[in-house]
């Protein structure tokens, strides 16, 4: 059997119809949305279907939508006899690698990661926080320029994602990330661009809502990994529960090391690394930090039969 990592998209990947094809092909799928529908609440399933937009796109919906997408092709994999060797995730994906690992129940995340949105979204007071793709910057002259900015505006602007050479988030202010759009091209960047997104997510910032985050990880129940999972926090690998769900706490206000995460798992030996979930983003990123790396993006039912195909071919 061919070895391979998956990866798990984050906020941002999501898409209105995600998992439509899934749904209706796979009974299992069925189950899970109808296990997020009812830990939840409410349809998340009509959301992630039909929408609107804006609807998907509540930090508190995304979030465990993109779980249950995820969630359901990596156990429709499982039935098929494939199970990756390591895996990770971006952000938020950070948990379907977890459920993935067998450290915790999708139930159980499904209701965390809605929580984790609806604290994410008030943090900081609306609109008065974000976020801004910087591009053609490398990570040591980004940080003098945040803090001259920081410096200049009295206010908070941080590295958020390290994502792949070439391409930083920054997070803070939105009098900050205002200013570092036209500051930050003129120190060398080739181009800053503002993200739609509701908060200053990985910065400081958030760190208001990390010890009410604590008590929700700690209500439920979790187990070491099963699989080596990288953690985003440390870009190290993490298996110990306690360990685990102290990351999870700290994930909320650090960068996301993600092209570390990607350089180790090219390291190893695998066939391939498998983006798992909505989306192509990460296939993307990887594609940037070494273009020769053999990758997939199994988000629907085609994808996700032609990657069952490649992995049982000899």
């Amino acid at each position: 059997m061919k070895k391979v990592a998956f990866v798990y998209p984050g906020q941002g990947s999501q898409v209105v119809e995600m998992g439509k094809d899934l749904y209706k092909e796979y009974q299992q799928v069925r189950d899970l949305f109808d296990t997020a529908n009812e830990r939840l609440g409410y349809d998340l399933t009509s959301i992630m279907f039909e929408g609107p937009k804006d609807v998907l796109t509540k930090t508190e919906n995304t979030q465990p939508a993109l779980l249950s997408v995820s969630t359901a092709i990596t156990t429709i994999l499982a039935e098929n006899g494939i199970t990756p060797s390591v895996t990770s995730g971006h952000s938020l994906g950070e948990y379907s690698a977890l459920v993935a690992a067998n450290a915790v129940s999708f139930a159980d995340a499904v209701s965390l990661v809605h929580e984790r949105g609806k604290l994410m979204e008030n943090a900081y007071p609306e609109g008065k926080g974000s976020m801004a793709a910087v591009l053609g910057m490398d990570q040591d002259t980004l940080s003098k320029e945040l803090q001259k900015i920081s410096e200049q505006v009295d206010d908070v602007i941080e590295i958020a994602n390290l994502n792949c050479p070439g391409q930083i988030v920054i997070s803070g202010s939105k009098t900050a990330i205002d200013v570092s759009t036209e500051q930050l091209k003129t120190a060398g960047a080739k181009r800053v661009l503002p993200l739609p997104v509701s908060g200053p997510f990985h910065s400081s910032l958030m760190k208001p809502a990390a010890e009410e985050f604590r008590q929700l990880v700690n209500e439920i129940e979790w187990s070491d990994a099963e699989i080596p999972v990288y953690a985003n926090v440390t870009a190290e690998i993490v298996s110990d529960k306690e360990q685990i769900k102290q990351l999870l706490v700290e994930q909320l206000y650090s960068p996301v090391r993600f092209e570390e995460i990607i350089k180790q798992l090219l390291e190893e030996p695998l066939d391939a690394i498998v983006e798992v979930g909505s989306g192509k983003v990460l296939t993307g990123l990887i594609k940037k930090v070494d273009r020769k790396a053999k990758g997939f993006a199994v988000q629907d039912a085609a994808s996700l039969a032609e990657f069952i195909e490649w992995v049982k071919e000899d």
